[in-house]
């Protein structure tokens, strides 16, 4: 009997076996997690954190009984794989009471990323939090319903930082959260950022950027976040200052990584080593705009790489696309997304590009509820291929973004997203849609550069 093991139980691992499963029923298929969870959807923590009434399960999809009952896959959860030896096609295992070995024909590594822990002290002092998998999560609600914290520092204004932003507002804590880029959203435009300011401003939480933090130490009854411009009191610290691919495992076994330093994969997921495939957040993806692997950790690809990777395991032939880095998030009433290349990306890669802001209305102007959506995109200069896109507001930004994203991976010029039929009718859009607009006003742009 075929045996294909999987390592990580979350987006990519899950997938990943599922897929294995169904393309080989006869296979056996054994995922192990050294977590206490399996399936559960990570995006949605800070809205479950929001919501008191919510169990931290409530973001459980799938149990390991119900994989092993209704799949027919042995999923083990607390089992952390500990080596890899390649040579003999065999894994490692410790559980909570025993050590032991798993050979394998086929193997799919979905470790994921971890958290990042700056190198400042105080980060395993009570209170202090990072958010990565549902234990995390669990954690602060435990710290918020039985410490009662009335202040909170976060620490990383990204994605994370500006959910949890809104989260521990909408439980009543005084949010502070420190930048050390210059703006909010590092990597996004300033047009774009500057809202995002405005809406923390307006929901009364502070946002310190340009700051340094250099510790985080007991005060009192609560905690002190040392920064290079003063301190912040609080009872809660949240440290979001991103992730990074979590391969030490496939390192030491000889798989190899990336320039990216996650996991080099090929479009069928296969890594360097026979018979050994990668997927999700510890693995590159191929981007169809920059034509190179690139580190971009997301749901959504990491459960489209699990596929890919768990159905070539059980003997298939399919391959996996790439990206074009779309993603979103809201703060407050502010909707925020982006697909493709921004400026950051193109001066890192040199490419030779224009840039043009935009700002229209959402709905038809005699609807009520339309707001001004504001538009970033970039094209290539010369060919007006698009490059990229941004947009914020309080009125469906992500579908419109989703638009672009389906445009770049087209190739589309702005003269094709200009001319692209798209719906109309006052409650949903003007006319001239904000995306159509915001391709003329970067055509125009592009013709004067």
């Amino acid at each position: 009997m075929t045996r294909i093991v999987v390592i990580g139980g979350v987006a990519a691992g899950m997938s990943a076996a599922s897929q294995a499963k169904r393309r080989k029923p006869e296979a056996e298929v054994i995922a192990l997690e050294r977590g206490p969870y399996v399936s559960y959807g990570a995006c949605g923590m800070p809205y479950n954190i929001e919501d008191p009434a919510r169990d931290i399960e409530d973001l459980v999809v799938i149990t390991p009984e119900q994989f092993r009952k209704m799949r027919g896959i042995d999923a083990r959860v607390r089992h952390a794989a500990t080596a890899i030896d390649t040579q003999a096609k065999r894994v490692t295992v410790r559980d909570s009471a025993r050590e032991y070995t798993l050979d394998y024909d086929k193997l799919v590594v979905a470790t994921g990323a971890t958290a990042v822990r700056p190198p400042f002290p105080g980060l395993d002092l009570p209170g202090v939090f990072l958010l990565r998998e549902l234990t995390d999560g669990d954690a602060v609600k435990r710290h918020i319903a039985d410490g009662r914290p009335k202040r909170a520092a976060i620490i990383g204004a990204g994605y994370i930082g500006m959910e949890m932003a809104e989260a521990l507002a909408e439980r009543g804590l005084q949010v502070t959260v420190l930048e050390k880029a210059p703006q909010a959203l590092p990597g996004f435009e300033p047009a774009i950022a500057g809202l995002v300011a405005e809406e923390l401003a307006r929901q009364s939480v502070e946002l310190r950027t340009g700051v340094s933090v250099q510790g985080i130490e007991a005060a009192g009854k609560g905690l002190r976040v040392a920064t290079d411009a003063g301190g912040v009191e609080c009872e809660l610290v949240l440290v979001s200052v991103g992730v990074r691919p979590n391969v030490a495992l496939a390192k030491q076994s000889g798989i190899a990584l990336g320039e990216t330093g996650a996991i080099a994969v090929d479009d069928h997921q296969r890594t360097n080593v026979a018979d050994v495939y990668a997927a999700g957040d510890c693995a590159e993806a191929w981007h169809r705009v920059l034509k190179r692997p690139v580190y971009i950790p997301l749901g959504t690809t990491a459960n489209k790489q699990g596929k890919v990777a768990g159905a070539n395991a059980a003997g298939a032939d399919e391959a996996f696309g790439g990206i074009v880095g779309s993603a979103g998030f809201k703060v407050f009433d502010l909707e925020v997304g982006r697909t493709g290349l921004g400026g950051a990306e193109i001066e890192r890669y040199g490419l030779d590009a224009i840039s043009a802001v935009s700002r229209h209305a959402s709905r038809g102007h005699h609807y009520p509820g339309g707001v001004r959506l504001t538009t970033v995109l970039f094209a290539e200069r010369g060919s007006g291929r698009l490059l990229g896109a941004q947009m914020a507001g309080a009125d469906v930004v992500a579908k419109r973004i989703d638009v672009l994203a389906a445009a770049l991976q087209a190739g589309m010029t702005l003269a094709d997203v200009e001319a692209l039929d798209l719906t109309y009718a006052p409650p949903f859009a003007p006319v001239y849609d904000p995306l159509l607009i915001a391709a003329g006003v970067a055509r125009k742009a592009l013709a004067k550069a």
